[in-house]
């Protein structure tokens, strides 16, 4: 359980902090053990709201975690001591929230704790599976090459992941412009233009009617719509985040035409990437899959990875446990069996996640190459529907007067 602190030192400086214990006591006693005086100390979980919203003004981002990871290869590389690499670091971080858990880190490791374990009490910047990894870079006496491995896969899933989430802006953008310019027409300009066509007299054709009545609804129960959309927006919100809501929306991911190859592509690179990384590091093929399964980002292939894992333990090889899982492919399984027969499971992975990766970069091209122009055509159709809508029975009532 994290518990939230505020204390003050031996030297009469004040300290805020995090720490994990099993209980309240267990906290307590860590803490008067390094010397603090404590002034408050709280469940992390009863924080008021306003602090868990500041909370997420204050991220620390991939990158900075990439940079961070570099940084302290080359420190350790260079053979200067754990304590002194995180009290350098830490003054020398710009973002003020990371600066203030390497402060922390350093302060536990001068208490006796291991690096891995200090790391651990911050999961928002360490999630499990960097705190795994570099637990196993301790228990192997290779900590530089740890934090390499890291930096570059925390990069490649960087890079891969800004790649969809970019190629997502652009489209995201165009429909919103359309709703709005739509929006704006129907319920501010098709009014104003209408008042002159139905004082006209004249006889409106059947789609300038539609457009009509389609602006009329819109005026007169637009913003009962809006409120629905917000209402419905806030309970979808709500549903996305329970187990049930999770998995739905999960799984129209990998349905939905289109984009379900892009996420298909992308969760398959994320697992082969992260096993690859892992067993690299000497950690062992179940915890592996365990770990995988809490950082693919996807409750239908953490479903897939947990029960693969529970055969696993059953005695399973992994091809075999992953073999009747349909959204596996069958070329990932008979090359996992390939390098599983071979003793070179850790060389396929990285094969695969390369090959999965650039498949994702590919997909993404070839969306945003097909997306763009659709999405430039119905925005120009359907302004110019309405425009001709109103504009061709006006120049009608013009060329009548004249």
């Amino acid at each position: 359980m994290l518990f939230n602190y505020n204390a003050v030192d031996d030297k009469g400086g004040e300290t805020r902090g995090s720490i994990d214990a099993i209980s309240l006591d267990v906290a307590i006693t860590s803490l008067q053990r390094r010397g603090l005086v404590i002034r408050d100390i709280n469940p992390a979980d009863k924080q008021s709201i306003l602090s868990r919203d500041f909370a997420l003004f204050s991220r620390v981002s991939t990158k900075s975690v990439v940079v961070l990871s570099r940084q302290l290869a080359t420190l350790f590389e260079a053979q200067v001591s754990a304590l002194r690499i995180f009290r350098l670091l830490a003054s020398e971080a710009e973002n003020p929230t990371l600066a203030k858990a390497l402060t922390e880190v350093a302060d536990d490791l001068q208490a006796g704790s291991s690096i891995s374990k200090a790391m651990s009490k911050h999961p928002r910047i360490f999630s499990d599976f960097y705190v795994n990894m570099v637990r196993s870079g301790e228990e192997s006496g290779k900590l530089d090459e740890v934090f390499v491995f890291l930096a570059e896969y925390l990069d490649r899933t960087y890079e891969v992941n800004s790649k969809a989430r970019n190629a997502l802006i652009y489209p995201a953008f165009v429909v919103f412009t359309f709703i709005v310019v739509m929006a704006l027409m129907l319920t501010i300009v098709i009014p104003k233009i209408s008042t002159i066509l139905t004082e006209s007299g004249q006889e409106i054709p059947i789609y300038t009617k539609i457009v009509i009545g389609m602006s009329q609804f819109f005026v007169d129960y637009g913003a009962f719509i809006l409120v629905a959309l917000i209402i419905g927006g806030f309970f979808f919100y709500r549903f996305s985040k329970t187990p049930t809501g999770k998995f739905s929306v999960d799984d129209a991911k990998t349905k939905i035409p289109f984009v379900k190859n892009l996420y298909q592509k992308l969760y398959l690179s994320r697992i082969s990437d992260n096993m690859n990384t892992m067993l690299v590091s000497g950690i062992p093929m179940v915890r592996a899959l365990e770990l995988t399964a809490g950082v693919v980002g996807n409750e239908m292939y953490k479903k897939v990875l947990e029960d693969a894992t529970e055969s696993v333990k059953g005695g399973k090889s992994v091809s075999d446990a992953l073999s009747d899982k349909k959204i596996i492919p069958g070329i990932m399984i008979q090359m996992i069996k390939v390098g599983e027969e071979s003793g070179e499971l850790g060389k396929i992975l990285k094969t695969l996640s390369t090959f999965y990766s650039r498949e994702v970069v590919n997909a993404v091209d070839t969306m945003v190459d097909l997306i763009e122009p659709a999405m430039i055509v119905l925005l120009g159709l359907g302004v110019g529907f309405l425009l001709a809508s109103v504009l061709i029975p006006i120049y009608n009532i013009s060329s009548n007067i004249s």
